[in-house]
């Protein structure tokens, strides 16, 4: 690492609605699997989260809306009180160790299981995911989901505004809209899981409804200030397929969303890419990314500072990290120091549950 203060405009304090960063580093949302079965935060995720307060942003893990919406075991949720007081215990920590936080809101959609979430999962259209999903009693083949009917579909954006009004009860400063990587909101935007011939499929500017309802619900129930959207474009991941539309749906989108927003965040971003380009001349907003580092791949030795700094040159406003965060705490004092990074522990720790692989990593301090 060569990466210093004086040169790196990660660490540039930067304006995010009505707050000021003190980095342009964000922790990105990942599903860690620790939750209790009904999706309420625990002692041990307050901890997790405090030990990483350092970050510009914290953008705390997918949190499901409603029952139906749950994908996997021991998945977050925001829709009882019980929820709040679990998440409530877990900002107030952050907020003590010198950290904000966001919440992201996420529906699976097809992706889920009656053994999971007690429901058959619901979907644009009956088409099933592609492949098994986890659930506690193993892997098990996916179901064909349910198709929405229109009163689902607004019960649903309801069910996103009170799930955000629980997250500013529960002290999150602000919540992100997950409409990426494969999940219900992407599941409406791509051509093969939404094959509906209603006024919420087939052209572009239909397909793009259900997302902007979404939108619409949450900003009125908390304020545009207090929300972001995640998006994905081209990811294939949950069996998604874009259909070579890529560029123009989310030029068709961006162009509909809210100005006011407090940020766009793009996953899986490319400063030499064309879509990532078209985004970042289209909103005149801030713009979160968070670049490319592989999956299954060890991490650079950086961390992925330097694809970051690219970013940053590209026009991003904040950068996103995810698994360089889960091994390092202290990512940010890393990062400014050039203080080499904590390997990740083996991958099956990540989901598996427990201390181990989550808030055992050390800091510089304890070493």
């Amino acid at each position: 690492m060569t990466i210093t203060p004086r040169e790196s405009r990660l660490f540039e304090p930067a304006p995010l609605g009505d707050l000021r960063l003190p980095n342009r580093l964000v922790m990105a949302p990942m599903t860690r699997n620790r939750a209790e079965a009904d999706g309420t935060p625990g002692p041990l995720m307050a901890t997790y989260y405090a030990q990483r307060a350092s970050a510009g942003l914290i953008i705390a893990e997918a949190s499901t809306p409603n029952a139906v919406g749950q994908t996997y075991p021991n998945i977050t949720a925001i829709h009882t009180d019980a929820h709040v007081a679990g998440w409530r215990a877990v900002t107030d920590a952050v907020a003590e160790a010198g950290g904000r936080m966001f919440l992201q809101l996420q529906h699976g959609g097809r992706v889920g299981h009656p053994d999971n979430s007690g429901h058959i999962p619901v979907a644009p259209s009956p088409v099933p995911l592609p492949e098994p999903i986890h659930t506690p009693n193993g892997v098990r083949p996916a179901v064909t989901p349910r198709e929405m009917t229109t009163a689902d579909i607004r019960s649903t954006a309801a069910d996103f505004a009170g799930a955000a009004r629980k997250a500013v009860d529960a002290g999150f400063t602000g919540v992100e809209v997950h409409a990426a990587n494969g999940h219900l909101l992407h599941q409406f935007l791509a051509g093969n899981t939404n094959r509906r011939t209603d006024a919420y499929g087939g052209p572009l500017s239909h397909r793009i409804r259900f997302v902007l309802e979404t939108v619409e619900a949450v900003t009125r129930a908390i304020g545009a200030h207090r929300v972001g959207i995640r998006l994905a474009p081209g990811a294939t991941f949950n069996g998604i397929d874009e259909q070579g539309e890529t560029a123009d749906l989310y030029r068709v989108l961006l162009a509909a969303l809210p100005r006011d927003l407090a940020y766009v965040h793009v996953v899986f971003a490319d400063p030499d890419d064309e879509v990532f380009r078209q985004i970042r001349a289209g909103w005149a907003g801030t713009l979160m990314a968070n670049p490319v580092l592989g999956w299954g791949v060890p991490l650079p030795a950086d961390g992925g500072a330097a694809k970051a700094e690219r970013l940053l040159a590209a026009g991003a406003d904040l950068v996103s990290l995810g698994r360089a965060f889960i091994a390092n705490p202290d990512l940010v004092e890393r990062l400014r120091r050039g203080a080499p990074l904590n390997p990740l522990h083996d991958h099956g720790l990540m989901y598996v549950g427990g201390a181990s692989g989550y808030t055992d990593y050390p800091t510089l301090a304890g070493v």
